[in-house]
């Protein structure tokens, strides 16, 4: 029987196409850009799987083009917001993405960009490099310290929970979450559940760790920053969209709040003339939520697992 044929649209580690290749006749985008929607269509025709990523814009015209044959959409992703599962249910097509492999990685990079931001570590960076460090001044670059403070969490699943369990040590005095379903696990590190003004009103440090939904689309929009201290710092590595970056940029501009940090943003990337790029209280990192080694091989090899889980096997 032929082997069913898969095709990958983006260079991805060597792990995932190894695996794939034991039991698949694989074809590569070999390219660490986005594959051109049209080479997309035409080299999708005919495939049995499809092994994506979270930049693929997988609609209704790619699967028409991919045709009756096409049987898993693999996205070496947590997010599947890129596809229209509604058009894939109608067709059978399953859909599966890598939920479990990236969460220590989000969580890590969320307090890595929590610290860079409260202690104005990057402002100090770019004063070593333009000249501006001089002889010690008591009040230059004063950052705030996670001691004593209370951290507010929204969305206590993977991500937030190893957030909690990474603050910790460094003596948060509290740890308060929002989430529309208590998490049991949260009691593991001494994690309250509040309703969303409450996490607004009391939080020193927010966290945003959840999906993006039309519930959290623009949630934290002028009115959440009205309610906050304007103390706040804001820390975003979810989803772009869960915040309104106009509303961000004016809240931070009047110091509504103190600072935010970001690692995902709408658009992505930022445009450079966005408000928020001249912002020296605003940190933009560009999406590096996932971005270690270990946590892409991973999601590279459960993404060819979830493949070939389908087409060899017949099950998801």
């Amino acid at each position: 029987m032929a082997q069913p044929k898969v095709y990958v649209t983006r260079r991805v580690p060597t792990e995932g196409l190894e695996l794939l290749k034991k039991s698949c006749k694989v074809s590569v985008w070999d390219s660490d850009d986005v594959v051109p929607k049209a080479t997309l269509m035409e080299q999708v025709a005919g495939m049995d799987g499809l092994f994506c990523t979270i930049s693929d814009i997988i609609d209704k015209d790619v699967l028409e083009a991919a045709g009756p044959s096409l049987k898993i959409i693999g996205t070496m992703s947590v997010g599947m917001a890129h596809i229209d599962a509604r058009e894939c249910a109608k067709r059978g097509v399953q859909v599966a993405n890598t939920p479990d492999v990236a969460s220590d990685s989000a969580a890590e990079l969320t307090v890595a960009l929590l610290l860079l931001t409260t202690r104005r570590l990057a402002e100090g960076i770019q004063a070593v490099k333009t000249g501006e460090w001089g002889l010690w001044r008591p009040m230059w670059l004063c950052g705030v310290e996670s001691v004593n403070r209370t951290l507010g969490i929204i969305g206590m699943g993977r991500v937030g929970f190893g957030v909690a369990r990474r603050m910790k040590p460094f003596g948060v005095s509290r740890i308060i979450y929002y989430d529309e379903f208590q998490a049991g696990y949260a009691a593991d590190v001494g994690a309250e559940l509040v309703d969303y003004d409450t996490l607004l009103r009391e939080s020193d440090i927010i966290c945003i760790c959840c999906a993006l939904t039309p519930r959290t689309r623009d949630m934290i929009n002028a009115s959440a920053f009205a309610s906050m201290k304007k103390s706040a710092i804001l820390i975003n590595t979810a989803r772009g969209p869960i915040v309104n970056h106009d509303d961000l940029a004016q809240a931070l501009t009047q110091g509504d709040i103190a600072a935010a940090g970001l690692d995902v943003t709408e658009p992505e990337p930022l445009p450079s003339d966005h408000p928020l790029m001249a912002l020296d209280n605003c940190i933009i990192l560009p999406h590096l939520g996932t971005n270690s080694k270990e946590t892409r091989i991973n999601m590279a090899t459960n993404t060819a697992m979830n493949i070939t889980a389908v087409l060899c096997c017949g099950q998801a």
